[in-house]
């Protein structure tokens, strides 16, 4: 920068002005090592020690950089702090997925006497919606509600977005109706509060209702069908978006390409990803991601790899995405292969990263090299085996047929067993025939969930293929007398550019 430039060759007195303007351009570049430059000019110069308006200006430097720890030192050196300097460092906690930082500054802001001002509020509301946290949410908005900030746009807000993500949709609803003035955050807000709960219906009617939609509120609306399990209108929704002239962001094709993926709806997800080059969206990491999550879900794990080889950035997601694809098509060796590129290019996985990492192993058969990396998860990550990892060394070592040392697996496990973890042993007894464990694990299951359908239905197998037709009639006199009923299977298939939904023994299809 230019800019930077002039400033070393500079004698006399730069005065604060300069220092806070040069400063804002680093932030608009995003251009840390510039700014850290002129940090080090000001403390040469060792003159601007207690100016605070060069301090905010390094504090919200290095916040929006991401350089949180260069940030709080500065903080934490400011001999005078304003309203400025406690948001810019709660903002910043909170924009880098540190709530609990966020709001522990704030309760310290509070000791000190310094009182909020609204951008204050909507950033610890924020944390409050991270964190699930209501109930420090509702004490906040009490003093919302004391210091008169409660017809703010922006606090309705953030506390529409805080009760929604709580789970307490009724309160997000109750602040939404209160609204004097709403704005096109407000009503997404509430749009994705209803999605994000499980209420596609009242999301898409509010919709509907909008005055004025953008792009956020759009894809809101898609990435509620997502989540609720209604792909097809998902899809739908994204087409009458684009008939509506709205130009998809990367946060749109983050949420629709997983609903081509779970559909099988390859076609549909081509082309899209010619729509996402035509956007100029190609590099965008979570476009990317999703793509190679699209192509390996629907078949292509080729297509996802040269992705992932094209990439010029990586985040844990696409190292995970990689993995899972390899695992998912039975490549276990190529699946293991990428962790290990992971773990030297120094990428810290995650409990998902180990749950693909896991099923490669399982796919593949690779015992010890499965309970090799179940052990790495915590000695050298410190993360703590969820019931997903359990479930799958269990899938794993029954697959070997490893059959008792998957029960001891389970006898020692520090938690309860999950219907998963028990049906993944009870298909192992199913293939390799093993009755008298079977017989134990079913008494389990009925015990934890006697609604299910699944154990009877394993052990009716069981007994069938033993020929002890005797044994199969009371498992089906059992699940009638408990009133047990199979699920109907459903399937997708894309013809013509449409996708079509069949359950099993349907004839109301056009195409049945």
């Amino acid at each position: 920068m230019e800019a930077v430039h002039t400033l070393r060759l500079i004698d006399h007195q730069v005065d604060s002005f300069a220092y806070v303007s040069l400063l804002q351009l680093c932030v608009n570049k995003l251009a840390l090592p510039e700014g850290k430059l002129i940090h080090a000019h000001i403390n040469a110069r060792g003159v601007m020690a207690t100016n605070i308006f060069v301090h905010n200006a390094l504090v919200n430097l290095y916040s929006k950089c991401g350089s949180l720890a260069d940030a709080r030192r500065v903080f934490d050196e400011m001999l005078e702090r304003d309203t400025f300097s406690w948001s810019a460092m709660i903002t910043a906690y909170c924009r880098h997925g540190l709530p609990d930082e966020a709001l522990l500054l704030f309760r310290h802001m509070q000791m000190v006497g310094i009182q909020a001002d609204h951008f204050i509020f909507s950033s610890v509301l924020q944390a409050c919606a991270k964190l699930v946290a209501l109930e420090q949410g509702m004490e906040i908005h009490d003093e919302i509600m004391r210091r008169g900030f409660e017809f703010d746009v922006f606090v309705q807000s953030a506390l529409v977005d805080m009760y929604a993500k709580c789970g307490s949709v009724e309160d997000a609803r109750h602040v939404f109706d209160k609204m004097t003035k709403r704005d096109v955050v407000s009503w997404t807000a509430m749009i994705a509060g209803y999605a994000q709960n499980g209420q596609v219906d009242e999301a898409l009617a509010l919709f509907q209702q909008m005055p004025e939609r953008n792009v956020v509120s759009w894809t809101a609306t898609i990435a509620g069908y997502a989540q609720n399990g209604r792909c097809a209108e998902a899809l739908e929704f994204f087409k009458q978006m684009q008939l509506a002239g709205v130009m998809p962001k990367p946060k749109t094709f983050a949420s629709v390409l997983p609903v081509c993926a779970n559909l099988a709806a390859l076609e549909q997800g081509m082309q899209i990803h010619e729509l996402i080059n035509r956007s100029g969206f190609q590099s965008d990491v979570s476009v990317v991601n999703a793509l190679m999550d699209m192509y390996a879900k629907c078949g292509k794990i080729d297509e996802a790899c040269e992705l992932f080889g094209k990439m010029h950035q990586r985040n844990v997601v696409s190292w995970t995405t990689m993995i899972a694809g390899y695992a998912m098509h039975g490549l276990g060796k190529e699946a293991l292969e990428i962790f290990e590129q992971m773990r030297y290019n120094g990428a810290r996985p995650n409990h998902i990263t180990f749950i693909g990492v896991l099923s490669a192993c399982c796919h593949a058969g690779l015992v010890d090299e499965g309970y090799r990396y179940f052990n790495y998860m915590s000695e050298c990550y410190k993360i703590v085996p969820a019931m997903e990892h359990y479930s799958i060394m269990v899938d794993l070592l029954g697959r070997a047929g490893y059959l008792d040392e998957a029960r001891d697996f389970i006898n020692k496990m520090p938690i309860k067993p999950s219907a998963t973890v028990l049906g993944s042993l009870l298909g192992a007894c199913k293939i390799y025939q093993n009755i008298e464990l079977g017989e134990q694990v079913a008494e389990v299951f009925f015990e934890l969930n006697p609604q299910n359908a699944a154990p009877y239905l394993l052990l009716s197998n069981i007994y069938a293929a033993a020929g002890r037709w005797g044994d199969v009639e009371k498992v089906q006199k059992m699940m009638k007398d408990r009133g047990v009923k199979k699920m109907s299977g459903c399937s997708w298939i894309e013809i013509n550019k449409q996708v079509h939904a069949f359950l099993v023994g349907e004839m109301s299809h056009i195409q049945a």
